[in-house]
């Protein structure tokens, strides 16, 4: 059985990245409960690493949550989009015994499918 817990390599982010000025910093502690519930076994090293890019982008949501969105109309999608909604009408169709011959198993004139359920059905 495979060990549950999974060895990671987490990139080490430059200095442009760190955010530790904007207050958003996270003791070696904290690093070790994610990496816990994240079921990651990462040596000194990695959580030095983790440590610096969790508070980094931690600082950076801080910095977003900054932002003055006040006059800012909520949107389900950045662009404006529109559905092309067609009339739902019949189109031509296969003829059954067609469809029939091309299945790869009929039951009579019905299309065999494997069982997907287990005893008992839905």
């Amino acid at each position: 059985m495979r060990d549950p817990i999974a060895t990671a390599t987490l990139r080490i982010m430059d200095q442009n990245d760190s955010t530790e000025s904007a207050g958003t910093t996270l003791s070696h502690e904290d690093i070790v409960k994610v990496a816990r519930l994240s079921r990651l076994k990462l040596d000194e090293e990695a959580l030095e690493a983790a440590r610096t890019d969790l508070s980094a982008i931690l600082g950076h949501v801080a910095r977003i949550r900054e932002v003055d969105v006040e006059d800012v109309a909520p949107m389900p999608r950045p662009l404006d989009t529109v559905n092309r909604l067609a009339e739902d009408e019949p189109g031509p169709t296969l003829d059954r015994s067609v469809v029939l011959d091309l299945a790869p198993v009929t039951e009579g004139d019905f299309i065999a499918v494997p069982k997907v359920l287990g005893e008992g059905g839905a």
